[in-house]
């Protein structure tokens, strides 16, 4: 049983570390890096357009490219490639590629064979049209996410929240965005305290009913318990002078270097886009 109980603690403590080293990694928007010392709207602007070029591309090859260019700016922005690499091949990724496994196959994608499967007496045939759908999908995939993540990692939180504004995202999506920042933390350390309560007072060895009667109660306290803490931070931010639109303490400020970067990236868009065109032809 104590090798069980130590499982579960592993497997929680291990959970929530990961979602702590996830969502709150402001260590890497602190670095001197090159995207962390441009103007964020400019650093915004410029990687939406990485990403409707990674939505917009349809040959393999250079989306491969535009994710080494990704990869290289993670980098050149000091992040840690294991790092970024697990966060950006985790969960949205996997899961795309769950998705495109059906397309794969020729009951799906019916086109040239190009491998057959025999699997307990049937044949499953994969395409060549599916094959490269589905490496093309997920390899989509993985390039918008890894510039979405990237931007993430390298912008403050509030600036991005500014940053957002500017654009004119809806007013109701940044406030939600910066209520479940500040939530999210506070939740995971909830769940900590709970399970060391429950650790501290009841033991390593349970009976599994008396077991399942202490987690279902606890699920219901700590349902109750978000509930008011969501109430108490939101009227937190309303005391301090929180309107829905976020502050910070500086004003964007673009210099030469932001400039050069924002025609690098149009010109890069352009002979992309020329690239992919020429590439259907």
């Amino acid at each position: 049983m104590l090798k069980n109980n130590n499982f579960i603690e592993r497997s929680i403590m291990g959970a929530l570390s990961f979602l702590k080293e996830s969502v709150f990694a402001d260590e890497y928007a602190l670095r001197k890096g090159l995207l962390q010392s441009l103007d964020p709207r400019i650093k915004a602007a410029t990687f939406l357009l990485f990403i409707i070029q990674a939505i917009l591309i349809k040959d393999i090859l250079i989306l491969l490219c535009l994710y080494a260019l990704c990869l290289s700016l993670a980098c050149l922005s000091k992040i840690n490639l294991g790092f970024f690499l697990k966060r950006t091949w985790i969960f949205i990724p996997l899961f795309s590629l769950f998705i495109a496994i059906p397309a794969l196959f020729s009951v799906f994608t019916p086109g040239e064979t190009l491998a057959v499967i025999d699997l307990l007496g049937f044949k499953l045939i994969i395409t060549r049209q599916g094959f490269f759908g589905a490496l093309l999908f997920v390899t989509r995939v993985i390039t918008s996410v890894s510039f979405a993540v990237l931007l993430s990692i390298t912008t403050k939180h509030f600036e991005l929240l500014k940053a957002l504004r500017i654009f004119k995202v809806p007013q109701i999506f940044v406030m939600i965005l910066g209520m479940c920042y500040r939530y999210i933390y506070l939740f995971m350390e909830i769940i900590e305290n709970t399970y060391t309560a429950i650790k501290s007072r009841v033991g390593l060895e349970v009976h599994y009913k008396r077991g399942q009667r202490i987690v279902a109660l606890n699920i219901a306290f700590l349902w109750y318990r978000s509930y008011r803490l969501n109430e108490e931070v939101y009227n937190a931010m309303l005391s301090r002078g929180y309107d829905g639109e976020p502050v910070i303490l500086h004003d964007f400020k673009t210099s030469a270097k932001d400039w050069l970067w924002l025609f690098f990236v149009i010109i890069l868009f352009m002979g992309l886009t020329y690239l992919g065109a020429k590439a259907r032809v």
